[in-house]
């Protein structure tokens, strides 16, 4: 092992979305909980390179160590900031997370990412997360089953 593998990084685009896919993150808390999301991955030693969405679902392009794997993390971010978010944001419901979430390994094509994370609410204006959820999903070649791709 090289002595230079703890500058190794493996870089994701993670998704998710709001427990049944309720409107929870409004225009008003989406800064303080991306900041929020952004410190959890930044604790476990990892960079946050953008994070968006709208108000059923988050997008986050990630970069983390070998160390932890993208399930564990995914699952820190969604336990520690759910709590986190109760008192503090201002919405009608407790934001709770689904269950699951799609995880796609990122190379070369980092700025196309970024450009369509940051393109969030104009992309949903014309597609729901469901779409959005199967055709990353296509794009990518994983394998689903629809019957067990919803919460």
């Amino acid at each position: 092992m090289s002595s230079h593998t703890h500058f190794l990084y493996f870089l994701y685009h993670i998704v998710f979305s709001t427990k049944e896919r309720e409107p929870l993150i409004t225009p008003e808390a989406r800064e303080p909980l991306y900041r929020y999301i952004g410190g959890i991955i930044r604790k476990r030693r990892g960079i946050c390179i953008e994070i968006g969405g709208v108000m059923d679902h988050v997008h986050i392009l990630a970069r983390f160590r070998p160390s932890i794997s993208v399930s564990k993390m995914v699952q820190d971010i969604k336990g520690i900031s759910s709590k986190w978010a109760k008192g503090r944001l201002r919405t009608t419901k407790a934001l709770y997370w689904q269950d699951g979430y799609g995880g796609f390994s990122v190379g070369s094509e980092v700025d196309d990412v970024i450009a369509y994370i940051r393109n969030q609410e104009a992309h949903h204006r014309e597609l729901s997360f469901k779409e959005e959820l199967v055709d990353l999903l296509d794009r990518h070649g994983v394998e689903y089953d629809l019957r067990y791709l919803w919460d």
